[in-house]
């Protein structure tokens, strides 16, 4: 077989069903095992939640500033404008182009340019400009404030551009759902068969999927087991109110979509006129076996570790199959 590795992998799955936990399992085993068992390269990883933490400490410093949230509703639970779940695909795709062709910017004002690319984002996907709407001193003193928060942002993500993108996999993590007992397919723009056409076409090309299967109950055992008020922006600590919980993420369309799909072992994606033909891989975490993986790594318990080895390999190769005939 081949010793090629994935361009990309989608890594998805409900809230606190293992992504992030799995995804640091991935970056720290050694480079060779990661390409001979999982056909995964030198990970470089992209990621919706700091948008999502950046979108809410908008709208928080907002409230301080006595103006209406412009992302988030009462108290920054559920999004205002449904279709921001596009906005978060846009800013990946941003990413994902700035990733591949190194670029650097050196902004005077990193909140600016961020402000910035939250309204281009938006109107992609339909939505007016918010941020730029914004009263000119509000808009000025939001930037003072989170300039801070803006500028490490943009220069972790400018510090993870590698000196080639030879041998290298991108992962790219999201969560998306819909409400408690929602029908299928969901309507947009809700669910991965929404968030999937958000993407552009060169992510959609390379793309594989590696699902992470819980259910939504276990979801929210999970995300609450993993709170840590201390640690609200990151990405193993971080929770999402229960409010959250039953209405943007009481179920998901992964299954249907793979069950309703063109062909075995993929997600049919229809969209810029074209159809693509995502592989896709399942890990079973329905019965947790990632939690121990927010440990340091030197803590790892490895009959544990082997358990998800096994079960991470399983989806990989399933999705590789597909992969290769696609590429």
């Amino acid at each position: 077989m081949s010793n090629k590795v994935f361009d990309i992998v989608l890594l998805f799955a409900l809230p606190a069903s293992g992504k992030s936990e799995v995804r640091n399992y991935l970056a720290n085993i050694p480079v060779e095992t990661l390409r001979n068992e999982f056909h995964i390269g030198d990970n470089l990883q992209l990621d919706d939640f700091p948008y999502v933490f950046m979108m809410k400490r908008i709208d928080q410093e907002l409230e301080k500033l006595n103006q209406e949230p412009i992302f988030y509703g009462s108290k920054g639970t559920t999004l205002i404008d449904e279709r921001d779940w596009g906005t978060l695909v846009q800013l990946l795709n941003d990413d994902y182009y700035d990733l591949v062709n190194q670029n650097v910017i050196k902004p005077l004002s990193a909140a600016t340019l961020l402000f910035n690319r939250f309204d281009n984002a938006g109107e992609r996907v339909g939505i007016k400009p918010r941020m730029a709407l914004l009263p000119t001193s509000i808009f000025n003193k939001l930037s003072e404030i989170l300039e801070p928060e803006a500028r490490k942002m943009l220069e972790d993500k400018q510090h993870a551009y590698p000196q080639t993108m030879e041998n290298k996999t991108i992962i790219i993590e999201s969560a998306r759902g819909g409400s408690d007992g929602a029908a299928m397919p969901l309507e947009d723009p809700f669910g991965y068969q929404y968030s999937l056409r958000q993407f552009c076409p060169e992510i959609l090309k390379k793309a594989s999927i590696l699902y992470i299967w819980v259910t939504p109950e276990e979801s929210r055992r999970k995300n609450e087991d993993r709170n840590d008020p201390n640690d609200p922006g990151s990405n193993l600590h971080h929770s999402v109110p229960l409010e959250v919980m039953l209405k943007e993420y009481g179920c998901d369309d992964m299954e249907y979509l793979r069950d309703h799909s063109e062909a075995k072992d993929t997600i049919t994606i229809k969209t810029y006129d074209e159809v693509y033909h995502l592989p896709i891989g399942v890990f079973d975490n329905r019965v947790d076996k990632t939690s121990f993986l927010r440990n340091e790594p030197k803590d790892w318990d490895q009959e544990k570790v082997e358990v998800v080895s096994k079960g991470i390999k399983e989806a990989t190769d399933t999705m590789y199959e597909n992969y290769l005939k696609k590429a």
